[in-house]
């Protein structure tokens, strides 16, 4: 009996819709990173892109639990010296609340060329309304 290895023309991908409202940042963005790269299939295989399309709804009423809104630091360097900046996730919530979720996720993903392909297939939108209707996703509970 020969293994089973899926080939990227032969992936049948869906479309799925994951309400963030109330779900904790980092299991959401664990649950989200399983079913962009697959591992939820049983055709799931490494070195394939076998996952689905991740519609991400109401992402900015995700919480974070304990004092991490004024606590966790993000930063950045722009390459220059003296370039380092920081911000709060508070601050970054202010901002757009997809970001947060979009570095969770990414995070959470393998540094290789495959997750620079499957990150694409996350779309996140802050509140309820997202312009996907004709693809007929399907809500996945969290």
């Amino acid at each position: 009996m020969k293994t089973f290895m899926a080939k990227c023309e032969d992936v049948d991908r869906k479309w799925v819709v994951l309400d963030a409202d109330g779900q904790i940042l980092g299991r959401l963005a664990t649950r989200i990173a399983d079913i962009l790269r697959g591992k939820n299939r049983t055709d799931y295989t490494p070195h394939v892109c076998t996952g689905d399309n991740v519609i991400v709804i109401n992402a900015s009423k995700v919480r974070l639990t304990g004092n991490k809104l004024e606590d966790k630091v993000y930063y950045t360097h722009s390459g220059f010296p003296g370039g380092l900046r920081s911000k709060t996730a508070g601050d970054r919530m202010e901002q757009g609340p997809e970001g947060i979720l979009y570095d969770a996720v990414k995070g959470m993903l393998p540094k290789n060329k495959l997750s620079r392909e499957v990150i694409t297939r996350l779309k996140i939108y802050k509140d309820a309304n997202h312009p996907h209707e004709s693809q007929k996703p399907e809500s996945v509970a969290v």
